[in-house]
């Protein structure tokens, strides 16, 4: 194969660091929840269950925003899209830093989940319309490092916020940085447009039944479901039983998240590496089986040291993140090339769904003892890993359209 050419590669490397930083905020904007989660039960006087609606309603919205956006997503410009939906998500994050009450930060979290469900997609659509198959794993970890970035410096920059100014302040600071990043990606980003002649040809209603009648699609669907339902229904609670069973005081919580994050943004690239060298499914299967003793450990780590909740908390995240790549890899090169966009909107209403289900279950399975501790939050990581165990015989079905034969 002739070598890349240097000045196409440095377009690519800088597409991809945008779409990071959409990325970025998008998560953010999710994860920011879950370590407010005693701050809004105790402020907002809600359950656990209802903290855990809270959450949900920005994946269940995202869902049903994907199922609206697969009618539309290839009949437009791949940026101009993305920075209409990224504009209209940062005013809903805004919208959430100024609710006043639990039920107008319900709505708030409905109108950023419905507008920013559909950047993920988006995101992962233009990775693999631009990037090759033989380098799309290092591409994906590029990008999925947005997770460890956001957990390195943006979760705990976000609780440090709410500690000096209130829970309203890491929204209004997530709503800058998506005004800023809307408009380098509105002066960086090419248009990405030539797809849409190919969907001229065919109805919205053809376009989606040619997704759902392929089964290796509706094989990636279930891959989807099974994948982001092995993390949440375990992560969105991971605060609240660390304040409460472990001991781990508010101030030190932060640390949990900065481990974390650091252990994968530097796992991330080597993942992204690892899938490319050693391909896509065996470092999917390897990094899946890793990641069962992790949940059940982050479930299980009261009474320990600080320095051992660390530990264990660290590898959670390195390697649960870490499946990711490989995974949304995988699902990536599982759509037809012609009919990737709304392959990839539809795929994120599964995956919306999948979190927003395991979240809702998580916070069903857990209760509260008499003096307030948590119980029964190892069922949750049992729930995800057996999700975990069922989505390794999945991706056995899965055929990658680009692979090589012998990776197929």
């Amino acid at each position: 194969m002739p070598a890349p050419d240097p000045v196409l590669q440095r377009r690519e490397f800088w597409l991809l660091i945008t779409l990071a930083g959409v990325q970025f905020t998008h998560i953010l904007d999710f994860m920011i929840m879950m370590p407010l989660g005693p701050q809004f039960t105790r402020l907002f006087s809600i359950s656990d269950a209802q903290f855990g609606m809270l959450v949900s309603a920005y994946t269940l919205a995202a869902g049903a925003s994907g199922l609206l956006a697969s009618t539309y997503i290839d009949r437009f410009g791949r940026k101009r899209l993305l920075l209409v939906l990224y504009s209209l998500f940062g005013l809903a994050t805004l919208a959430c830093g100024l609710a006043p009450t639990y039920g107008s930060l319900m709505v708030a979290r409905v109108l950023a989940g419905f507008f920013g469900g559909v950047l993920s997609a988006l995101s992962q659509t233009i990775v693999a319309d631009v990037v090759p198959f033989e380098r799309r794993g290092r591409a994906m970890g590029i990008v999925m490092t947005s997770f460890s970035v956001s957990t390195v410096a943006g979760v705990p920059l976000g609780l440090l916020l709410a500690q000096w100014g209130s829970w309203h302040t890491p929204f209004f600071a997530i709503a800058v940085m998506v005004g800023l990043l809307a408009v380098i990606a509105a002066r960086t980003m090419p248009q990405l447009s030539a797809h849409v002649e190919g969907a001229s040809g065919r109805s919205v209603v053809q376009g989606i039944t040619q997704v759902l009648v392929d089964a290796n699609h509706r094989w990636a669907f279930l891959f989807t479901a099974l994948l982001m339902f092995t993390g949440f229904t375990v992560i969105p609670y991971i605060t609240i039983y660390l304040q409460t069973n472990a001991g781990v005081r508010p101030d030190q919580i932060p640390l949990a998240y900065l481990c974390g994050g650091v252990a994968t943004l530097f796992t991330a690239r080597l993942f992204g590496r690892l899938t490319d060298r050693y391909g896509k499914v065996e470092t999917f299967r390897a990094l899946a089986l890793g990641a069962a003793p992790c949940l059940l450990g982050i479930t299980l780590v009261e009474g320990f040291s600080l320095w051992v909740v660390l530990l264990v908390s660290t590898l959670m995240f390195a390697i649960v993140s870490g499946r990711m790549i490989p995974g949304m890899a995988i699902v990536a090169s599982a759509a037809q090339p012609q009919l990737r966009g709304t392959f990839m909107t539809l795929n994120a209403s599964v995956q919306s769904a999948s979190m927003g289900v395991a979240s809702v279950v998580g916070g069903l399975v857990i209760s509260r003892d008499a003096q307030g501790l948590v119980q029964g939050y190892w069922m949750c990581a049992v729930l995800g890993i057996t999700a975990s165990l069922l989505s390794m015989l999945v991706v056995a079905k899965l055929k990658m359209h680009g692979a090589p034969v012998s990776a197929r």
